[in-house]
């Protein structure tokens, strides 16, 4: 489907620009009640999810160039270009990111109390401003982009966040910033040497391996703290649990995937030799986060906290499917990355469910509720049945890919990434067995009520995801595929094909 409409300007700025709109309501003393601003709120992401799916209506599959471009001079004289495109591997990041931004919407309908107009806002902006960094293909644009994102997180969990709202933003702010300002130098760097800060452009340039070490450092310390890898992962578990639910939500489905989408877009393309030089050590940690992380998961306490840790170890697959460097290993990895946005969004709505009712994340605070929640407890173990890798969810085929492309690599490697499985299994059953079975455990689980008609809902819409994906990857894959082979050819061959 050809098209000379700006769709990517579009699924960039209407987001942002109707996020604006409800922020100014919020401005104007006295006119506009809580629940026409979220009334407001709730068509605005009804608006902006359908510019994020646009792109995926006129994206045509079988191609691996670059489609939907838009492109002018923004700073001419320091050529710097208003410069956009997608193509397989970023294609899928867009319509996620309206899809879950309108989830988070909806899910805080009955939750959000203070400031809504505020809260609604920054999740549009941010919503728009995570679109532009799937569609940037100029180095600065993607760096503004990249950026930007922190802004609205930073309030969101800042303002609606738990007792250590203040600590976790900070937090969260501080170890984002200070890694991207490596990758700032690098692609000042990179201009110099190229003329250009086109990230294509780069692809073209033929850098020494000594300097592409120094590059790829300064941009793995960027894209590693955002996944984050470990051991520079320690903001993240902080941050979701002082995160309110959607916070939590939109940060583990789309915010860790700028890390991994990082990797795939300027990391394996522009320094391919130094890519497969570190590849090992790159796998050596997506090991450990797999498997230790997967360790921490299991000793906590808190329901929030577990999820996170599991977030952690099921992005080491991300980058050890992407540092494999073979068709079936990178696809798995953006696999992994489109089906953990659902599974962990759905846990952490999930999550947030059983909180509003009890105001309480501790395990030990729970027990029996499928007594008491019947429906979402279904759901709930679902969820985490397809967090753990159940087949027929999409939680399978991602790491079911990585770890085939693993053991094509390496039998020692894809051994040890396939025995982690059966942590991922006991943390997320350990969660299960504490939380709904058993006999009721208080009065508070005693008194619990079922969900409602808009929490069934949002259930519906992860699990229709989870399932599709999981019965059809094909949906993705064969999106995905003419893209993922240019990228695996460019790097085993050094150069652009």
């Amino acid at each position: 489907m050809m098209t000379d409409l700006p769709i990517l300007s579009f699924a960039i700025w209407v987001p942002i620009s109707v996020g604006l709109v409800v922020l100014v309501l919020g401005l104007i003393p006295g006119n506009f009640s809580n629940s026409t601003i979220k009334t407001v709120g709730f068509f605005a992401s009804l608006i902006s999810l359908g510019s994020s799916v646009l792109p995926l209506l006129y994206f045509q599959s079988g191609f691996a160039s670059m489609q939907l471009v838009e492109r002018f001079f923004w700073i001419k004289s320091l050529g710097i270009s208003y410069f956009l495109g997608v193509d397989g591997i970023s294609i899928f990041f867009i319509p996620l990111t309206g899809l879950v931004t309108f989830i988070v919407i909806l899910s805080a309908w009955e939750v959000i109390g203070k400031k809504v107009s505020l809260y609604i806002g920054n999740f549009l902006l941010l919503s728009g401003l995570l679109n532009g960094v799937f569609s940037a293909l100029d180095g600065i644009l993607f760096y503004i982009f990249f950026e930007a994102t922190l802004i609205p997180m930073y309030f969101i969990i800042g303002i609606w966040g738990g007792p250590n709202r203040i600590y976790a933003s900070i937090k969260f702010f501080l170890y984002t910033l200070l890694g991207s300002l490596l990758a700032l130098v690098a692609l000042i760097y990179l201009y110099q040497i190229s003329g250009s800060f086109s990230i294509l452009d780069w692809h073209n340039k033929g850098i020494d391996l000594t300097t592409q070490y120094y590059i790829f450092a300064a941009f793995f310390m960027a894209f590693a703290v955002k996944i984050p890898m470990w051991p520079i992962h320690t903001w993240l578990p902080d941050a979701h649990v002082e995160a309110p639910t959607g916070g939590s939500i939109i940060l583990a489905a789309i915010m860790l995937k700028l890390g991994g989408y990082g990797f795939l877009r300027i990391s394996l393309p522009v320094l391919p030799e130094a890519s497969q030089a570190l590849s090992m050590l790159i796998i050596v940690l997506s090991l450990i986060a797999i498997s230790y992380i997967a360790l921490v998961a299991l000793i906590q306490e808190d329901m929030k906290r577990l999820v996170a840790y599991s977030s952690i170890a099921h992005m080491g697959f991300v980058t050890l499917g992407i540092f494999l460097f073979s068709p079936l290993g990178v696809q798995g990895a953006i696999f992994q990355m489109i089906s953990h946005g659902f599974i962990s969004g759905a846990m952490f709505f999930s999550i947030g469910v059983l909180y509003d009712r009890i105001h309480s994340r501790k395990i030990s605070d729970y027990g029996g509720v499928c007594n008491t929640m019947p429906i979402f407890a279904g759901f709930f173990v679902f969820f985490a049945m397809a967090n753990c890798g159940l087949p027929v969810t999409s939680g399978f085929v991602g790491e079911f890919f990585v770890i085939l492309a693993a053991i094509k690599e390496n039998i020692l490697v894809g051994s040890l990434a396939a025995l982690t499985l059966v942590l991922g299994a006991a943390y997320s059953l350990f969660l299960v067995k504490k939380v709904f079975y058993g006999e009721v455990a208080n009065e508070k689980v005693a008194n619990l009520v079922d969900v409602n008609g808009r929490e069934k809902f949002l259930l519906l819409i992860f699990s229709f995801f989870i399932l599709l994906f999981g019965i059809k990857p094909s949906l993705i894959t064969d999106v995905t595929q003419a893209s993922v082979d240019n990228l695996t050819n460019h790097v085993s061959r050094g150069k652009q094909p």
